[in-house]
């Protein structure tokens, strides 16, 4: 199969594919809720679901960490060069 064919199809089916990741994701934190962790280095690791919510907030936080960053350090005006 030609690459743009390939890539052409997944854009075509790209709401189908969003559903198939939620559902993925949804399940993945379900069944972590589920079975319990065998092996932990910190109690709170044993928490059902710990691991999602320290993604999503780490993700988070990385975010607007990086947009704090770009609006202190990199955004100018758009007169910045002018005279």
């Amino acid at each position: 199969m030609d690459v743009g064919k390939w890539l052409e199809y997944l854009v075509d089916h790209a709401r189908i594919l969003r559903w198939i990741a939620y559902v993925l994701l949804a399940s993945l934190v379900v069944a972590d809720l589920l079975i319990p962790s065998t092996y932990d280095r910190f109690p709170w690791e044993s928490w059902g679901g710990f691991g999602a919510l320290y993604g999503l907030f780490s993700c988070v936080l990385l975010i607007l960490v990086a947009k704090g960053l770009g609006y202190l350090l990199l955004y100018r005006g758009e007169d910045f060069y002018d005279d």
